[in-house]
């Protein structure tokens, strides 16, 4: 069952996505061909979205290689990163049956009318999965660690039924909403915390650096394009590369800026048609006051322009945090591939207010770094706990921006 199951995850988003859209809008009672349309276009759009965030990581290379190429001798601890922490968690006993029972409790739940969120990002379960094996490596209990892992599922539907409005208000997705576990229930809250807090500061409160904002003002010199240009080329310079690097890195990230909402709104034709059927098939079986969020990836978000600019900003930072906070062992490289995910509810709370953004993901960032660094005993027995041989000390991001993995492990550090 387990190796039926990870054979279709392994066919990735991209694949999974035009299959399960396609099976949904048949279930919505939409005519077959308009039910696949909808499906492919999801499918396609998110190829593309794929496909840039490919050239990000393209474009930034050359800096984190040379991030890379510092003199880390004195990190004990590596740095796995989060896909080989998230395979890992699929080879624990519970992972199968879990699957099922996070798919049954969320139709279980709609059909009872307490959520409104499907949760159709199937392939995140690793959020769920990766406490759960935690708590399953800690205690031995293979029922501790199936609870946790479902409980976690049912947790991510009220949340993510917390946070739809504002997300189709400001990312204008209508019927959906995202079911990324990590960032919604972490990132998110503390957002909406230090916004709050700002709220209360004079003249610090007013401060409004937004991306329109600034294209209002200085015309091209604040397009996307233009302001993708500059700080690309300011990472080249910052990590000392040549000035064919240079204009590489500025014209690559000009392209993301550009590229990125526009396979959005690719993905988002597909999107529309299928809430529509969604909606109106709520309205038949749950009542005409019925609604139905679709649970979306957090890359449905990285269109905003504000979430990838201070992503290439962090950049840097997060290598900084590695040699100016306390005890450090690890060389934070693998979280460099994270900050894209973890931005975008930051920029939602503080309503693409860039100053904002920065401030917030930046404390963020060091709060991830700093728990990564303090829970590696327990990344690591969780590894060990998969059967996945490690050498030394490990950790990943995920013990640092996962909530259930900071509140398990700190558990266990401190009391034992």
């Amino acid at each position: 069952m387990l190796d039926a199951i990870q054979a279709v995850m392994n066919l990735g988003a991209a694949v999974m996505l035009p299959i399960v859209m396609t099976l949904l809008g048949i279930i919505f009672r939409m005519k077959i061909g308009k039910a696949l349309k909808a499906g492919l276009m999801v499918g396609i759009g998110f190829t593309g979205l794929q496909l840039v965030i490919t050239l990000l990581t393209t474009t930034v290379q050359p800096a984190i290689d040379y991030y890379k190429g510092l003199d880390s001798s004195g990190f004990t601890t590596v740095d796995v990163g989060w896909a080989a922490m998230g395979a890992s968690s699929w080879s624990v006993p519970f992972a199968a049956p879990a699957i099922l029972l996070i798919i049954a409790a969320n139709v279980v739940l709609l059909m009872l009318k307490w959520t409104k969120v499907l949760n159709v990002d199937i392939w995140n379960y690793i959020h769920f999965l990766i406490p759960g094996t935690l708590a399953y490596a800690i205690t031995g209990n293979f029922w501790i660690g199936l609870g946790v892992t479902v409980g976690l599922s049912v947790i991510t539907l009220f949340v993510a039924q917390w946070i739809a409005p504002k997300w189709q208000e400001f990312y204008g997705l209508e019927g959906t909403t995202c079911t990324t576990f990590s960032f919604i229930t972490f990132s998110y809250p503390l957002a909406v915390l230090f916004n709050k807090l700002v709220d209360r500061i004079p003249k610090v409160r007013d401060i409004d650096i937004s991306m329109d904002k600034v294209g209002e003002k200085l015309g091209f010199f604040g397009d996307t394009a233009f302001i993708g240009l500059i700080v690309g080329a300011f990472l080249a310079v910052l990590t000392r590369q040549s000035w064919q690097t240079t204009l590489t890195m500025g014209i690559g990230l000009a392209a993301v800026l550009v590229l990125l909402p526009r396979m959005v709104s690719v993905m988002m034709e597909g999107l529309s048609a299928i809430g529509v059927g969604a909606q109106a098939f709520a309205k038949r079986r749950l009542g005409d006051k019925a609604e139905l969020y679709i649970g979306m990836d957090v890359a449905l978000s990285l269109g905003d322009a504000t979430a990838i600019t201070t992503t290439v900003i962090l950049i840097p930072l997060a290598i900084l945090y590695a040699f100016i906070i306390p005890g450090m062992t690890y060389f934070p490289v693998g979280v460099l591939t994270v900050i894209v995910y973890m931005v975008p509810m930051f920029s939602l709370a503080s309503k693409g207010n860039l100053f904002r953004t920065l401030i917030s993901s930046a404390i963020f960032l060091f709060i991830v770094v700093f728990f990564a660094n303090i829970f590696a005993p327990e990344a690591t027995l969780m590894m060990h706990a998969t059967g996945v041989k490690v050498d030394g000390m490990v950790t990943d991001g995920f013990f640092g921006f996962n909530l259930a993995d900071v509140i398990i492990s700190a558990m266990h550090h401190f009391f034992g």
